[in-house]
């Protein structure tokens, strides 16, 4: 067998001996690799538990971020900017003061979400002061950009690649976890609202009468259709005595709990003083005192109040800055009652106040009603008004009341260019006179 020669077999070896060195060397490179794949995978998951382990604020999450940022070498400038309420803010700043990054203008096109892949800073045009930065990594969620991670003092191609997948992984840990937080702390708020709104609920079903006076004087019906799930109506029918009622409807200014607390106020005290015996004209500026001292002159009550005597056949009442109810005689005639005098709450002294006294003939109708029954608006902006309830009134004044107030809720729900979806509160309270 012939050997080789010498000088040709030594060639060979080095050339063995090198790709055995440049195979080592690869497979050292693919261990580095895989090792800070491990470590950022390790990273990664540990920012993760510990954003999930406990209640964070929102500002706790960002400052952690923060911190496991600065314990990699090779983040050297980065700015993580997040979608708010009122667009992008400056969240978490490496290599730079936070109060600086926040000067910092994204375009419209960035501002609008426009960026969805990682991209060259200096291809986005956005001025010196963005020169520290290279990258732009876009955080999507949902398909929407919910932040920007900015990113400067790359040293190589080799830091690129890597950073660019662990930075983006790392801030969608952190959005992501914004985001629960923010929602759970949504779900305790609007569960607080909705037992608020219970509690206001159950508050202001207690303030309605349960039953209503059907008697050979007269016969009393009313209707109340809240715009909101708490109305600002109010209406009540009490028994003073034997021979006297009292007939009230009223409209708190505003909506929900602070209105049903402050119409609440108003049937106390109302009620504290028909129980005294008190003459309409001491209760009304004994409420507006009431209302007054409990708002401040912020909030206002309109209502109508009347004391109708059974043996008289008279009702004396005060009309503070409410619809004027409409007394409907059996002959057709129409009389509004007007006398009174302004809104209650607004000022701590009424002006003038003028109690009204009528007598009621067999056979009328009285309609007291909020404004929500008249503020009723078509496609051509036309009001329903006095007169199309009044119109109601002269074609179906003999209806069952239960019939009257459907056809009345009928009609200005055919007449509303919202279908039903009223402005505002629609009470109505009717009583006839035998």
């Amino acid at each position: 067998m012939a050997s080789v020669p010498l000088s040709s077999a030594e060639p060979l070896a080095d050339a063995l001996a090198a790709q055995v060195t440049h195979r080592d060397e690869q497979i050292k490179q693919l261990r580095r690799q895989l090792l800070l794949k491990q470590f950022e995978l390790d990273t990664v998951l540990g920012v993760a538990h510990d954003m999930t382990a406990r209640d964070h604020t929102v500002d706790e999450l960002y400052h952690m971020l923060r911190l496991t940022l600065q314990g990699q070498r090779n983040v050297v400038q980065l700015l993580l900017m997040a979608r708010e309420d009122h667009g992008f803010q400056a969240r978490v700043a490496l290599g730079s003061d936070l109060a600086e990054a926040e000067k910092l203008v994204l375009t419209p096109h960035l501002r609008e979400g426009g960026v969805t892949q990682p991209q060259a800073v200096e291809d986005l045009h956005l001025g010196e002061a963005w020169d520290r930065y290279e990258m732009v990594i876009p955080v999507l969620r949902q398909k929407q950009v919910a932040a920007y991670v900015f990113v400067g003092g790359l040293r190589s191609d080799f830091d690129r690649q890597q950073l660019i997948p662990f930075l983006g992984s790392l801030a969608n840990t952190l959005i992501g976890a914004v985001e629960n937080r923010r929602l759970q702390a949504q779900r305790v708020a609007d569960a607080a609202v909705r037992k608020e709104i219970e509690i206001a609920q159950e508050v202001q079903a207690m303030l309605f009468p349960r039953s209503l006076p059907n008697d050979a004087h007269l016969a009393i019906e009313r209707s109340y259709v809240p715009h909101t799930e708490i109305g600002g109506d109010y209406y009540d029918v009490v028994e003073i005595d034997q021979h006297r009622l009292l007939l009230c409807v009223a409209d708190v200014s505003g909506k929900g709990v602070p209105a049903s607390l402050l119409m609440s106020n108003f049937q106390a005290g109302l009620r504290t003083l028909l129980r005294q015996g008190v003459e309409l004209a001491t209760i009304v500026p004994e409420l507006n005192h009431l209302l007054f001292r409990n708002s401040g002159g912020e909030k206002f009550i309109t209502a109508f109040l009347g004391i109708y005597d059974r043996r008289t056949r008279r009702l004396q009442y005060v009309n503070a800055g409410h619809n004027d109810p409409l007394l409907l005689r059996d002959n057709g005639t129409v009389e509004p009652l007007k006398h009174g005098t302004v809104m209650l709450g607004i000022m701590e002294e009424l002006p003038l106040i003028r109690v009204g006294e009528i007598e009621i003939p067999p056979q009328s109708l009285l309609l007291l009603y909020t404004d929500g029954l008249t503020e009723v608006f078509d496609k051509a902006g036309n009001e329903f008004g006095e007169d199309g309830v009044l119109n109601v009134l002269h074609r179906s004044r003999y209806l069952p009341l239960p019939k009257l107030h459907q056809e009345l809720l009928r009609t200005i729900n055919a007449f509303s260019a919202h279908d039903a979806q009223f402005a505002d509160d629609v009470t109505i309270l009717s009583c006839r006179f035998k």
